[in-house]
């Protein structure tokens, strides 16, 4: 605990910029300045950074490319990827779990038996006439669903991490993650990853275009309206969730409009609704009345709504101060988010222009700017694998248990609001896991078991191991109580219509045979051969290289020397030549203890 208070001291007690660059990097004379930055400014360093904020870093010779160019070409280059291929990147393999028969699937296990009660089927599958446990195949079917989607889901994850990794779009995958927080929404409610990867779709399709079109195009997203209660949403009775989101966290902020607005809003979104992955609007519920929003009136409807909200100049202010903070600084002087947001509603919502404007600015580069930004997980694996040179993401270890443990698990929001950012990602322990991060990349575990693979639930362990051993059903799902169970309850249970945990049972069983596994490999690097790459010929050179090629942040002086130190110490010599044999297990420890440096953390 001592050494994890010590190293979160050294990253949260000082001020971020103690760690910036010397003033070759950035200038405290461009802060809050928005007019674009010189050539005669350009260099390495301004390139990797923005290669470091607008994608996810990358490796010495993608910055010198960018370096060698003029700052308005390489800005551009990011921005407007439009003519440049991105052909080498698969479509989602799907493992082709679902089937027509789930749908619509049932909010609950009592909805889904209660509906076979009264119908004779749910689910596709029609009850048992007569005998045991008649609606057990339905219950089975409805966890089944349960835990399928979920495994795809994390295979949703995985796919869109290679994306990220590989994509000679970054700034389309950056802004893809971005509108993931803003618009969060969570497998363990939506509960169907189908609806999670349109929704990402929709990201990659209007993420860095028009605002307003993205605005509409999610508030007709099945996934969104799933997540929103939409289909509670009716004439008469309308449901505020969605209309109080939409104002509060996707475009004004809190205490920008009246409970009344929410009231009204809601009452226009009436008859949104979806059947499957389709948007449906359901006339017949749809409230057609006069409604008062914002200061205005009229018979509006959902696109009424939005269009009133990107009028108030408030939405803008809201939506631009949001963007600077996730590419540039926490910190945003009130009268800079003012100008932002005028040059946002200025340009009618268009977000290229706006992230253009963003990563040319003096600001952008400026020292508060530079070397502060604490990186997300996901940021933070991505990066690692891209600086290595990985061309996949590994599955050893698991980038969405690792995610996971770091704060970030993709599809998996912890609210609403999305993930907090900034100095919210560490904590003395979660400081400890990202050093534990890069040691399994390092040194991959021998007795790697995936998780994504079975159960953690005890109680669904528990069961599977009874029944492996012989037990019936009733048995094997009979709780625990340290009590004998009398015959007469055993044969009750016998008699019952399903058993709940069986069911739960069978569900894992029954998705694990269906959905594909993710691929489990691990991370394929050679430091030897970077290094002897790079030219480097003794320990210190080694040094400088992989502080250049790995830290936006360099440690001190004193700090350096002592990875000089320890690398000797790991090779008995200086010379790399001589150590040519046995250089890999040294590196390998070597760039741990750069990578666990706290500073490794910024970007």
């Amino acid at each position: 605990m001592h050494q994890q208070l010590v190293l979160t001291v050294l990253l949260i007690a000082l001020p971020l910029n103690t760690f910036a660059f010397t003033e070759q990097v950035s200038s405290s004379e461009w802060v809050n300045d928005l007019s674009p930055i010189d050539t005669d400014f350009w260099n390495y360093d301004r390139a990797a950074h923005l290669l470091e904020r607008a994608g996810f870093g990358g490796l010495p010779e993608e910055i010198e490319k960018l370096a060698i160019m003029t700052p308005r070409e390489a800005v551009r280059h990011f921005v407007y990827f439009g003519n440049i291929s991105n052909s080498h990147l698969p479509s989602f393999d799907h493992s082709g779990i679902h089937d027509a028969g789930l749908e619509p699937f049932p909010a609950s296990r009592q909805a889904t038996t209660e509906l076979a009660k009264k119908t004779g089927e749910a689910l596709g599958i029609k009850a048992k006439p007569l005998g045991n446990r008649r609606l057990q195949p339905i219950v089975n079917k409805f966890f089944y669903w349960l835990r399928a989607s979920m495994l795809e889901t994390n295979r949703v994850a995985y796919w869109w991490a290679n994306r990220m990794l590989s994509s000679t779009h970054p700034l389309e995958e950056k802004m893809a993650l971005f509108w993931h927080g803003h618009f969060a929404a969570s497998e363990n409610k939506i509960r169907d990853y189908r609806k999670l990867l349109n929704q990402l779709n929709v990201f990659y399709e209007e993420g860095t275009g028009n605002f307003r079109s993205l605005m509409i195009a999610v508030a007709k997203d099945p996934g969104m309206l799933s997540f929103l209660d939409a289909g509670i949403n009716v004439r008469g009775a309308p449901n505020e969730n969605f209309a109080r989101e939409i104002m509060e966290l996707f475009t004004m902020g809190v205490g920008q409009y009246t409970e009344n607005d929410i009231r009204e809003a809601a009452r226009a979104f009436t008859g949104w609704n979806y059947n499957d992955l389709n948007f449906v609007f359901n006339e017949n519920q749809h409230d057609r009345g006069v409604k008062k929003f914002l200061g205005q009136e009229g018979d509006f409807d959902g696109v009424d709504i939005i269009n009133v909200i990107l009028e108030q100049p408030v939405t803008a202010n809201y939506l631009a101060g949001k963007i600077y903070r996730y590419f540039v600084r926490q910190d945003l002087d009130p009268k800079v988010q003012e100008q932002l947001g005028k040059l946002l509603r200025d340009g009618d919502y268009e977000i290229k222009p706006f992230l253009e404007m963003i990563f040319m600015s003096r600001d952008f580069y400026s020292r508060p700017s530079v070397g502060t930004q604490i990186k997300s997980p996901v940021q933070l694996a991505i990066s690692t694998f891209r600086k290595l040179g990985s061309e996949k993401v590994p599955g050893i270890p698991d980038f969405n248990q690792i995610t996971a443990s770091l704060g970030q698990h993709l599809f998996w929001p912890p609210t609403v609001a999305g993930w907090a950012h900034g100095r919210s990602w560490i904590t003395p322990g979660l400081l400890l896991e990202r050093g534990n991060f890069i040691r399994s990349v390092l040194f991959p575990e021998i007795n790697f078991v995936s998780l994504d693979r079975f159960n953690g639930n005890f109680e669904i362990r528990r069961v599977a191991d009874k029944i492996a051993q012989g037990y019936d059903i009733s048995a094997a799902t009979m709780p625990e109580t340290g009590q004998i169970v009398s015959e007469s309850n055993m044969l009750a249970d016998r008699d019952e219509d399903f058993n709940t945990r069986y069911g739960s049972f069978r569900g894992w069983q029954m998705a694990i045979q269906k959905v594909k596994p993710i691929p489990r490999h691990t991370v394929e690097i050679s430091l030897s051969s970077m290094i002897q790459e790079a030219g480097s010929e003794n320990t210190k050179q080694v040094v400088d290289y992989f502080i250049q090629r790995f830290m936006r942040v360099p440690p001190n002086q004193q700090r350096q020397q002592q990875f000089v130190e320890f690398l000797n110490k790991e090779l008995g010599t200086t010379n790399i030549k001589r150590a040519a044999t046995y250089l890999e297990a040294p590196l390998r420890l070597l760039l741990h203890l750069i990578m666990s440096e706290p500073a490794y953390q910024l970007g």
